[in-house]
């Protein structure tokens, strides 16, 4: 190992105005070697690190040493840092819809990074942009390098984010929660790629997650961070399996439990029939127009009241796309019946009385709440438009309920999103869909930018107002063990096609599919040979 740390903060204090965020925090890591920091949504993980490389607003302030080798970082002009951002150093960011700017494509975006750090342009950026893309196993990288963000589902533009991220092959690559948005499956390939880049080229890793499993296969040090302080550190193995902090046992110990409540009704509230979803492929100039592309093959379900459908399966399968297709917010072909009456054939004032009966929780927080707006007034948007008859009172007392159920203050009604952990914005998005006391509710990857800890909360939460208002849920996740813990039947998607369905705890545990069993041993549910051990940085290196 070489003499000094590649990265080094040594009691990094960080405030915004009079509240302190992070509290004398010391951390090192080393070339060849990734440390993980772990804490729940708000302990200062990210601030950590964007206070780190200066990336936080004017309005922060940073005290205490950082070190990038031997480059003091405190020192450093606005010109010096943009020569390290990026080249020296990659970020991995934890919303990559926010991150990416929906104004260009998804190549131009990629070879911007390599027009500014090394010169390449034209066909030349094209040709390495395609190669980065194949490399984090993107399929279709011609198709997806003249695509818009937009148009790409969640864990695509994660891994996006990745391969911009690793463009440069930075000394230092900083990783917040880069596998949120992925499946299993892709998690550990991935996270593979990364040890792989790591190992190869000598690069430190910093890894914020709250993915203990990830933490158990991929890292060799873990900094557990609360409340913005340092609660225990040291090698995996050792934390791991002799905790010396009892929050860190908390964390150890917070795995979503249990199996919901069994419906109660027989009674079918929503089904699809023959539901297909296509796009229409871009055209080039002077050429013919290509075949639409389908991204949901046509497909029958159906979900009963009370009742919890799981729908799994890899970044792009169309899990989202059913979801938006299932709502009417995206075109469809083929039938929609909700309790009874055909929403396909609904539009205008019809369709719109019919919305307040079924809410979604989209999978990016950020993205879908407004930064103008204060929480109470997101919460209650829904409100003022579907209950006009609510007074200001009411609304209010109602705003602040929904909050307190999904485990916030009242004090955050008057603040803003991007006041809020990635934790906390999803639980504002929950409040706000809730609100309206639904019939139908779907969860486009609710749990995936949360804490273990709090993860399982939620899980109660929702599994509770399931249990006591009679909520039908379709819950889209990536995360097997959320999935066990909510859903009474499961549908595994991929490529747009059903592999297989059935009661949940009987797939996950006898999956027939190879693909079902390849996600299930991914996740960790059936036996399966304990990962390698890592190889910690030799002495040499």
């Amino acid at each position: 190992m070489s003499a000094s740390p590649l990265l080094r903060l040594d009691q990094l204090d960080i405030a915004f105005g009079e509240k302190p965020v992070v509290d004398s925090l010391s951390l090192e890591v080393w070339r060849g070697e990734t440390l993980a920091l772990v804490g729940e949504s708000g302990s200062g993980k990210s601030v950590t690190a964007l206070g780190a490389l200066n990336l936080l607003p004017s309005s922060a302030n940073i005290y205490g040493q950082r070190w990038l080798g031997d480059t003091d970082l405190t020192q450093l002009t606005k010109r010096e840092w943009q020569g390290i951002l990026g080249r020296r150093v990659g970020f991995i960011f934890q919303e990559p819809m926010t991150s990416l700017n929906p104004l260009h494509k998804i190549g131009r975006q990629i070879g911007e990074t390599l027009r500014l750090h090394q010169g390449l342009s034209g066909q030349a950026a094209r040709q390495r942009s395609h190669e980065l893309l194949v490399q984090v196993q993107l399929p279709r990288p011609d198709e997806l390098l003249d695509a818009w963000p937009h148009q790409l589902s969640g864990g695509q533009r994660q891994r996006v984010m990745i391969a911009m991220a690793i463009a440069n092959r930075p000394e230092l690559l900083i990783a917040d929660e880069p596998t949120t948005a992925l499946d299993v499956t892709v998690q550990q390939d991935i996270l593979a790629l990364l040890d792989d880049l790591r190992d190869t080229h000598n690069m430190g890793i910093l890894l914020i997650t709250h993915d203990l499993n990830l933490v158990r296969r991929h890292a060799h040090r873990v900094c557990v961070m609360k409340n913005g302080q340092q609660q225990e550190s040291g090698t995996v193995q050792r934390v791991f399996q002799h905790p010396e902090n009892s929050y860190t046992r908390q964390l150890l110990n917070a795995d979503p439990s249990g199996r919901p409540t069994p419906p109660t009704s027989t009674d079918t509230l929503l089904e699809l029939r023959e539901l297909e979803v296509n796009f229409q492929r871009p055209k080039r100039l002077f050429a013919k127009r290509p075949p639409a592309f389908q991204a949901l093959q046509p497909l029958n379900l159906h979900v009963g009241r009370g009742e919890t459908l799981g729908v799994v399966g890899e970044s792009g399968s169309g899990k989202t796309t059913l979801a938006l297709a299932l709502l009417r917010l995206t075109p469809s072909q083929g039938e929609i019946h909700f309790d009874g009456e055909r929403l396909d054939t609904l539009s205008g004032e019809a369709l719109r009385r019919q919305r307040r009966r079924f809410q979604i929780v989209f999978q990016d927080p950020y993205g879908s709440l407004s930064p103008r707006m204060p929480v109470a007034d997101i919460v209650s948007e829904g409100l003022h438009f579907h209950h006009p008859e609510l007074s200001r009172a009411e609304v209010e007392q109602r705003v602040l309920t929904t909050l307190r159920e999904v485990g916030l203050p009242d004090n955050v009604a008057s603040r803003y999103a991007h006041e809020f952990s990635g934790g906390q914005r999803q639980r504002i998005a929950v409040a706000r869909a809730l609100i309206l006391e639904p019939e139908l509710l779907v969860l486009d990857e609710p749990t995936s930018a949360l804490d273990r800890t709090v993860q399982a909360q939620l899980v109660e939460l929702l599994r509770d107002l399931q249990a006591r208002r009679g909520l039908s849920y379709v819950f889209i996740s990536h995360d097997l063990t959320v999935v066990r813990a909510m859903a009474h039947r499961v549908m595994v998607l991929k490529e747009g096609n059903v592999l297989e369905s059935g009661n949940c705890l009987d797939v996950l545990s006898h999956p027939s599919n190879p693909y079902t069993r390849a996600l299930v041993e991914a996740a960790g549910l059936l036996d399966t040979k304990p990962p390698t051990s890592l190889r910690p940085p030799s002495d040499d290196e």
